[in-house]
């Protein structure tokens, strides 16, 4: 059985890469673990994900933060805020399929965007909660 969040990482991008409204946004299934060089914006880019034991005495359960980070390039901050729509409509309080955990919940906890420093690039930062318990 795979770790509960590889499951969710593998199951969060392929939900996003199958979005219509994403893709046409991003121009393309640019939702990355590990950006290519080179890559054009707009792209979606997986980053840090913390894991604290949610077990109790009897049951199994796992809570993850998982952060997902937009980057545009534009004229203002528009563009990330209409990819961090589309990206917290398809995850928040969806009950995406796992291979060998029930996902409980998933819940946007946190969102931001700003512009980059000494940087034409905007960024947006998502953070999600989600809790995970195995399959009996």
């Amino acid at each position: 059985m795979a770790h509960p969040s590889a499951e969710l990482q593998t199951t969060i991008v392929s939900t996003l890469t199958q979005d219509p409204a994403l893709l046409a946004r991003l121009g393309g299934p640019k939702v990355f673990d590990r950006v290519p060089e080179r890559a054009a914006f707009p792209y979606l880019t997986l980053g840090r994900t913390a894991v604290v034991d949610w077990s109790t005495g009897t049951e199994d359960g796992a809570e993850h933060i998982l952060t997902l980070h937009v980057w545009a390039k534009g004229g203002s901050k528009q563009e990330t805020y209409e990819i961090m729509d589309v990206v917290s409509n398809k995850l928040h309080d969806q009950a995406l399929p796992l291979a060998g955990h029930r996902l409980v919940n998933l819940q946007l906890q946190f969102a931001e965007a700003r512009q980059e420093p000494d940087s034409p690039a905007y960024h947006g930062i998502l953070r999600f909660r989600a809790v995970t318990e195995p399959l009996a």
